[in-house]
């Protein structure tokens, strides 16, 4: 996927708060391969790590003062969840652009506030949804778009990873914002809100099902009800050693399948550049069987998370929509909050309505 470059236009500055995994993997890689895009300054207790990846990028150990700096334009919070409230805040009210990593918040309340703060300054504010463009994904819409599945009455919805010792870190430990469906949740919940919209009911579990979990949620599973004929399951895990199917679509004249995450996270990890040969490309096939049970292979689009960042730069110069407006961010925050509100009770919540 090619991206037009708009080189009349002066480039907009950029400062990434913090340079954990998300930061150092997703973002900064990602705002440097968009042009038109330029990544001032890096926010970062540990100077060293950041100009292990680039040396000449300046490094602020402030995160609030790089948040909030005269000379940049957009500001990207990629730090732990309980901190993303307080750092947009301060950024909107600086009269910043501001993208946060998923999760939003760690509470719908917060998300509210910075959606109300964002709209009465007419900012822009969005989440980093970046699972909208992975292959997977784009070939299931595909699949329901195209009719061929029929009516869509199930979808089964998994992102497992396979982790079976708690590890010691802030996702792992108690606290606000910490846990699986935090983590995963978010990707889950927007991908299918983009297919299907709102739903009618929430049915939610949680636990925290391996040694030494101190009670922090590493399995959820959420089905969620659209009306008498439709049902879709969400399932994130950390103890799968073997991964099931990542989607399955039943419908009313076949089915979709497709195994295995999308490419471009290992891709990132192992180094390679946004945009080089071969960038999102995933030869695995998704299956489509008829209603005979036939199979056939469906090849994957191409996923390209350059996207999102390739949105939020011309949304800024007024050519486009911001490509996750906050409303749609906020949406996913209720169903999240829902969810965990009907794994607490122990009962089925009507979405919007308990």
């Amino acid at each position: 996927m090619s991206f037009p470059s708009r080189p009349a236009l002066p480039a907009i500055r950029v400062a990434l708060i913090g340079f954990g995994y998300v930061g150092r993997t997703f973002h900064a890689p990602l705002i440097e391969a968009v042009e038109g895009l330029e990544l001032a300054c890096v926010a970062s207790s540990d100077a060293r790590k950041v100009r292990d990846w680039r040396a000449d990028l300046a490094v602020e150990p402030d995160y609030l003062k790089a948040a909030t700096a005269p000379d940049v334009d957009l500001v990207v919070i990629a730090t732990p969840n309980d901190s993303h409230h307080p750092l947009a805040r301060a950024a909107l009210l600086a009269g910043k652009a501001v993208v946060i990593d998923k999760p939003f918040t760690v509470t719908l309340a917060e998300a509210q506030d910075l959606v109300a703060l964002a709209e009465a300054r007419g900012a822009l504010l969005s989440v980093f949804h970046n699972r909208r463009w992975d292959g997977d994904f784009l070939g299931l819409r595909a699949a329901i778009a195209g009719g061929t599945l029929g009516e869509v009455r199930e979808l089964v919805s998994r992102f497992d990873r396979f982790s079976p010792e708690p590890r010691d870190r802030w996702r792992e430990r108690p606290g606000p914002g910490a846990g699986l469906w935090y983590d995963l949740g978010p990707h889950v919940v927007d991908q299918v809100l983009q297919l299907f919209g709102p739903p009618e009911t929430v049915c939610a579990q949680s636990a925290s099902l391996r040694d030494g979990g101190q009670g922090v949620d590493d399995w959820a599973q959420v089905v969620l009800g659209y009306g008498a004929q439709r049902r879709v399951t969400l399932h994130v895990t950390r103890l799968a050693a073997w991964q099931a199917p990542r989607f399955e679509a039943h419908g009313t004249r076949g089915s979709w399948l497709c195994s295995g995450l999308d490419i471009q996270e290992d891709q990132l990890k192992a180094g390679m550049k946004p945009g080089a040969p071969g960038w999102g490309e995933d030869a695995r096939p998704a299956l489509q069987a008829d209603a005979t049970g036939a199979l056939s292979e469906r090849p994957r689009p191409a996923g390209d998370y350059r996207a999102y960042y390739a949105g939020i730069r011309d949304a800024l110069r007024g050519l486009a929509r911001n490509p996750v407006p906050p409303r749609e961010a906020l949406a996913v925050m209720a169903l999240m909050d829902c969810a965990m509100r009907s794994a607490a009770e122990g009962r089925t919540l009507r979405f919007g309505r308990d």
